[in-house]
């Protein structure tokens, strides 16, 4: 099994109301418990907003620190989820009900196989 991270990309500012975003996170709540029941889920973690960020970066034989996200943009990263998918057609499939649970933009990609050491 190749292990797929899912992005989930959303609207830079404030959350929504409660009336909008409580149906959505009771959707999103479903879909994690979906992927447990499938044997698919692996981990999932939620971010905070991107002035949280500090952004650590080589500079010569330095390295700085900055405040913010690396990127500015109308859009972050604002969650993930880490699952187990026999190829990309189920990673895809389970894309597809994240976007559906989320209904924000949703990018599926394959992890990097580490060398066994």
């Amino acid at each position: 099994m190749t292990h797929y991270l899912i992005t989930v990309y959303q609207p830079d500012g404030e959350p929504p109301a409660p009336e909008i975003l409580d149906p959505i996170m009771a959707d999103v709540t479903a879909f994690h418990e979906e992927l447990r029941a499938a044997g698919a889920w692996v981990f999932t973690g939620g971010l905070h907003p991107p002035d949280t960020a500090t952004v650590v970066r080589p500079s010569g034989d330095d390295v700085l620190v900055t405040d913010g996200p690396y990127l500015e943009g109308k859009e972050h990263v604002g969650g993930f989820t880490v699952i187990r998918a026999a190829d990309l057609d189920e990673a895809l499939a389970w894309g597809r009900k994240a976007a559906r649970a989320t209904r924000l933009p949703i990018e599926v990609r394959p992890l990097a196989e580490v060398p066994a050491s």
